[in-house]
């Protein structure tokens, strides 16, 4: 079945957020493997396949899916001085109607971590999600102890919203998270009445 293309771009400062294409699976695998020891512990667990081509092209196909017919924009970071694939930055799970909500999620290889280019990101995703897509809520979740993601969040504007108990499986257990958001329109902790 072919999908209509609608080609997703979102610039920042230094990045070029888009979708995957299949040219990008060596970029990928080799970013994801580098990276397996920073990654798992935050990730759910990776299937024996999980950095095959079959399996890296059954994501390109839902990422352009899911881009088309409006229910998740899955973006890879790439920087644009040299071309190089730097993350993945996703917002999920994209509800209308009185929801007007979207979940956001994210990763970022080691050498890339701690260098701004995910906070540039999810700036970037967010402008898009509440002045394109007219969405109202953008969702997150992390681990308690990633203390890590949990300050990038709060940097970027969410804020914390309480806990999920067995919210996902992460690297093989189900894992409770810390909820946060950020709100098109938001007062939360604004003292200012009008």
């Amino acid at each position: 079945m072919l999908l209509p293309r609608r080609k997703l771009r979102i610039e920042t400062e230094r990045l070029s957020l888009r979708q995957p294409v299949i040219g990008d699976y060596r970029d990928w695998s080799n970013l994801r493997a580098d990276s397996a020891d920073f990654l798992t512990p935050w990730e759910p667990l990776w299937a024996v396949d999980h950095l095959a081509r079959k399996g890296f092209s059954n994501r390109v196909w839902w990422a352009q899916r899911s881009i088309s017919n409006g229910s998740a924009m899955p973006l890879f970071l790439v920087r644009r001085a040299d071309q190089a694939l730097l993350g993945a930055i996703t917002l999920d799970n994209i509800r209308r109607g009185p929801a007007q909500a979207g979940t956001l999620g994210y990763w970022i290889g080691q050498p890339y971590a701690r260098q701004g280019y995910m906070r540039e990101a999810i700036a970037g995703v967010v402008h898009h999600a509440f002045d394109r897509l007219d969405l109202s809520r953008i969702e997150a979740a992390c681990l308690p102890e990633n203390q890590a993601s949990r300050a990038l969040l709060e940097k970027c504007g969410f804020k914390y919203e309480g806990v999920a108990q067995s919210y996902l499986q992460i690297n093989g257990r189900w894992r409770t998270h810390v909820l946060y958001a950020q709100l098109r329109a938001d007062r939360r902790g604004r003292t200012d009445v009008g």
